[in-house]
């Protein structure tokens, strides 16, 4: 069998065992565990990034971590306190060297803050360390969400809507441009969104498998041609 027969076969092979582990299915899908690899989640403050990160690590065999949540574990203090005495500025620079940190594990879920994406340096950082996902939501849900929490400082003001409505409009660009795969938290119930999320890695997953397929084909095509063309010469 040639080299080129070879790599046809392989393409097939691997398209076809994605493509069944893709199908929806009606049972816990323990298949979305051969996703090896980070997943990144990032979103708006109330997007649901901790509890669907939670349930998302569970269903394909991960280990769930929050990056706020590691701040506050490595300073003692809740994170209004770090604003308060830091400010935002201090608190964002703690935030990239934790995010530098929790990147370099292995096949966990990592939730991390509303602003981590303000920094291009984080943005790249994500991109490069795993799959990023958007969760997206609608200013109305944000504010049904975090309406009576006291945990987020950029949230302590008498009109929450026009302050989650300025976060938006500051932040989802920066969502937009750091993820892989966008998905709206708002419109499902929260299983039925992690089952169709996990089927979105797996599809994720395929296309770049299928893309390196075709890579590894064209330089194995351009190597096979450049071989009879030295043989023909000679």
């Amino acid at each position: 069998m040639d080299c080129l027969e070879s790599l046809r076969r392989r393409k097939y092979s691997v398209t076809i065992v994605l493509m069944q582990l893709i199908k929806p299915t009606t049972k816990k899908n323990h298949d979305v565990k051969f996703l090896q690899g980070n997943v990144i989640l990032v979103g708006m403050m109330g997007a649901g990034k901790t509890t669907i990160g939670k349930l998302l690590a569970n269903y394909m065999g991960k280990t769930f971590v929050d990056s706020d949540h590691e701040i506050q574990q490595r300073t003692g203090v809740k994170i209004p306190l770090i604003f308060e005495i830091e400010g935002e500025v201090g608190f964002r620079r703690r935030e990239t060297e934790v995010l530098h940190e929790l990147v370099q594990a292995e096949n966990i879920v990592l939730a991390t803050g509303g602003g981590a994406v303000l920094s291009a340096e984080n943005r790249a950082l994500l991109r490069q360390h795993g799959i990023v996902v958007y969760l997206s939501a609608s200013v109305d849900e944000l504010q049904r969400r975090t309406r009576s929490d006291k945990n987020r400082p950029l949230l302590q003001t008498e009109d929450l809507h026009a302050r989650l409505t300025e976060l938006h409009a500051q932040r989802d660009a920066l969502y937009r441009e750091a993820a892989h795969i966008i998905i709206d938290s708002g419109k499902q119930g929260v299983r039925s969104l992690v089952q169709r999320l996990a089927r979105k890695l797996l599809f994720f997953k395929f296309k770049k498998l299928r893309a390196e397929a075709l890579n590894r084909k064209k330089t194995a095509i351009k190597a096979y041609q450049s071989n009879n063309y030295e043989s023909q010469k000679g």
